[in-house]
């Protein structure tokens, strides 16, 4: 299995990267764009999306591994 992808802010560009390694791929020009891929690679992977704001705080978080383990109605 691979790592969780990040999609995060840098260089005035949006990047996404497979989290522990050096892989950066799908950069873009606006935080739309690099989510949308992010969130592609990330439901292939069947791994965890995470996506900063610019500040590097984390914003949103997606778990695309088929077992979410959080019991949580709606």
């Amino acid at each position: 299995m691979r790592g969780d992808i990040e999609t995060f802010h840098q260089d005035g560009h949006w990047h996404n990267k497979v989290e522990g390694t050096n892989e950066v791929f799908g950069s873009a020009p606006t935080k739309r764009e690099a989510v949308a891929r992010g969130r592609d690679r990330a439901k292939a992977d069947k791994v965890e999306h995470f996506i900063r704001n610019e500040d590097g705080r984390i914003s949103d978080r997606s778990t695309y591994t088929g077992h979410d383990p959080r019991n949580i109605p709606g």
